[in-house]
């Protein structure tokens, strides 16, 4: 049947980080507004200049974990160091951070962003509480 060709592109792999990267640097911030929703299942941060405009995002799920690995604390962890990758490229040295959610994922999230060497002005739980909770269930007939 013959050889096949394979042919190769010379720098494919890196050119989309470039452009990423390129995208986000346009763009200068020194002081941003961190949102971690982290569920039992998922673990998802936002990053928002102080008007509160989404720059950058993303989540355990889109880091390539699977199944329950996306709600572990290290998918959360991996999520902050790339976002804090990210917030570094535009400039930001000052944070808020906003936690909603009970996952396990909260604090290792903050702990990346500690870790790269950010300011954390605040940190604020806006973790729905009920007030009186869902109704009971009807007693038991026998």
């Amino acid at each position: 049947m013959g050889k096949k060709r394979i042919i190769k592109k010379s720098g494919s792999e890196g050119e989309g980080q470039k452009r990423s990267s390129a995208r986000a640097t346009k763009r200068k911030i020194d002081h941003g507004v961190l949102h971690i929703n982290a569920s039992y299942n998922n673990t998802t941060i936002n990053l928002a200049d102080r008007e509160g405009k989404v720059v950058a995002w993303s989540s355990s799920g889109s880091l390539g974990f699977k199944g329950s690995k996306k709600g572990t604390p290290f998918a959360a962890g991996k999520v902050g160091e790339l976002l804090a990758d990210k917030a570094l490229t535009m400039g930001m040295k000052e944070v808020d951070i906003v936690i909603k959610g009970i996952g396990s994922g909260r604090e290792s999230a903050i702990r990346s962003f500690i870790a790269k060497g950010f300011v954390i002005n605040r940190i604020q739980d806006k973790t729905p509480v009920p007030f009186n909770g869902p109704k009971a269930p009807k007693p038991r007939r026998v």
